[in-house]
């Protein structure tokens, strides 16, 4: 590979991880300063559908909707599979959640595969169950109830993608949520909810400096889907959400590649108003509504979620969560791979950076991630680790066939 091609890459990544973190910065100043607006956290109903799943995304700053197509695609851009070499591949991935808290039982298990039907269409499947352990029932007074309630939730997915030209692939996928946080108390019942992903990726062949290198450009809208409701009072939204990136991998030579992935996140999903104090001419403290009401329809809320927050245009951009990631392969066979993600201090203050590790026999692939939160080890994020595993097929079929010729 050219060195002045790598070097850039390296530097737009890098220079990514600076801009965002000055910017970061810079809110926190203006927020202490009392220069803005106090500003919301955004929260939806079933969060864990937004939990990465898989260690080869999770090593690389949580990217996935622009790499090249692997087993994951279901979760990060399942159009991808019609891009597929293989013909069938299945895997399955484990994440112990918030161990840094000294909670052992919270966990989240991934199965996915695909199969693709012929050269031009590809369809996926996955399950994602998600396990809150034990937790200890109480009455509204604060007194046991004697027993211990085990939330769990799942999501089950299918997909479909086919070309729609020589440069651009789309898919579909269908999604059933099931949410149960609270079996065995009377006046609850499980939040289910049906939802729908659009995802897209265009791909092209180029060179740069006489180097040939392959460009994706991905989006997918997820989780586009009715209200969950725990009770007949309230019914909340699910995670919505809007991925945008781009990749670039190339060949350094035979045996060493390299890619370089950038995504943009955003909830599609309102913004809490604020409540802000102010003194009338009693002397008496009133508050004012800041914000548009987010007791809104799901249509409505989407395109709401692109211009409601109460501080305005700066608010709506720092709800962008930025992923940066880089993947180096030696021979096709060992991967290492790195990462940073970034959310705005006042959207929840998710920052890390991840590694990771991969390998790849004929038959099997093992991978591993682990997270480095900014904030030290007092992050509830701190140590989390992911391990996935992945068997392909088609590589069983070369190795039987390799046997039979023996």
């Amino acid at each position: 590979m050219n060195k002045r091609i790598f070097i850039s890459f390296w530097g737009l990544f890098i220079s990514t991880i600076i801009i965002a973190q000055q910017a970061d910065k810079g809110d926190v100043q203006r927020q202490s300063t009392g220069q803005d607006l106090k500003q919301t956290t955004i929260t939806t109903a079933v969060p864990f559908l937004t939990i990465a799943p898989d260690s080869r995304g999770g090593g690389m700053g949580e990217v996935g909707v622009a790499t090249n197509t692997d087993v994951w695609s279901q979760h990060w851009n399942a159009s991808k599979y019609a891009l597929s070499e293989e013909n069938l591949a299945v895997g399955v991935s484990y994440t112990p959640w918030l161990e840094s808290l000294g909670i052992k039982d919270i966990n989240l298990l991934y199965l996915a595969g695909y199969s693709k039907i012929d050269a031009q269409q590809a369809v996926g499947m996955s399950l994602r169950y998600f396990s809150m352990g034990d937790i200890p029932a109480y009455g509204e007074g604060g007194q046991s109830l004697g027993f211990n309630l085990t939330p769990i939730e799942y999501a089950i997915d299918v997909s479909y993608s086919r070309y729609l030209s020589d440069f651009f692939v789309m898919g579909m996928t269908g999604r059933f949520i099931n949410s149960n946080l609270g079996a065995g108390l009377d006046d609850y019942k499980p939040g289910r909810s049906v939802a729908a992903d659009i995802s897209g990726t265009f791909f092209q062949h180029i060179t740069i400096s006489s180097q040939p290198a392959d460009l994706q450009i991905g989006f997918s809208i997820s989780n586009i889907g009715k209200k969950i409701a725990y009770s007949d009072a309230q019914k909340d939204f699910i995670p919505t959400n809007l991925r945008l990136g781009a990749g670039l991998k190339t060949e350094i030579d035979s045996y060493n590649e390299i890619g370089f992935f950038l995504d943009f996140n955003k909830l599609l999903v309102p913004t809490p108003p604020l409540r802000v104090p102010y003194e009338n001419e009693l002397g008496d403290i009133e508050y004012t509504i800041v914000g548009k009401d987010p007791n809104v329809s799901v249509p409505t809320g989407i395109f709401q979620s692109f211009s409601d927050a109460p501080s305005g245009f700066k608010e709506e951009m720092n709800e962008i969560i930025i992923n940066a990631g880089v993947e180096y392969w030696y021979s096709k066979q060992f991967a290492i791979r790195t990462g940073y993600f970034h959310e705005s201090a006042s959207k929840g203050n998710r920052k890390f950076f991840t590694i990771g590790a991969g390998l790849r026999l004929n038959v099997f692939g093992l991978d591993f991630a682990y997270l480095i939160p900014t904030q030290g080890t007092n992050s509830p994020l701190a140590n989390t680790f992911r391990f996935s595993l992945t068997f392909d097929f088609e590589g069983l079929a070369n190795e039987n066939k390799t046997s039979t010729s023996q």
